[in-house]
């Protein structure tokens, strides 16, 4: 009896879950290979899966190092998860979580923020 019930809650909790497929940094660093701010890599407008694709119908969603949700790399200022959407928890200037934020997510200070020229950025997914 134990043994099924440890079997069910394996089946139940231990699925491997699909992730999205990485597809670039958000950087401002031009010499990170996979970077939107390097024109020969990730941040090429020809790239598929560039986020300077102005073609592209799906947005990217963006993550801190630690695995944070950092919202849609989107133009769409209505949609609440787009980075472009100034009242919203991503795009706002005034919320801590947003990359627009110069004291929050977005600190020219901080090593994985899109806004230093010299960190490692946030890492972009492929919708999924």
């Amino acid at each position: 009896m134990k043994i099924a019930i440890i079997t069910a809650i394996c089946i139940l909790f231990c699925v491997p879950v699909i992730a999205a497929e990485r597809i670039g940094t958000l950087s401002n660093n031009p010499y990170l290979k996979d970077s939107t701010s390097n024109v020969y890599g990730a941040g090429s407008p020809y790239n598929a899966n560039s986020v300077n694709n102005p073609y592209a119908t799906d947005a990217p969603k963006v993550y801190d190092q630690q695995g944070n949700y950092r919202g849609k790399l989107s133009t769409n200022k209505y949609d609440p998860d787009s980075i472009s959407n100034p009242y919203g928890r991503y795009g706002s200037k005034y919320s801590s979580e947003s990359i627009n934020n110069p004291y929050g997510a977005g600190s020219p200070y901080k090593s994985d923020s899109p806004t230093n020229p010299y960190g490692t950025g946030l890492d972009i997914f492929g919708s999924d």
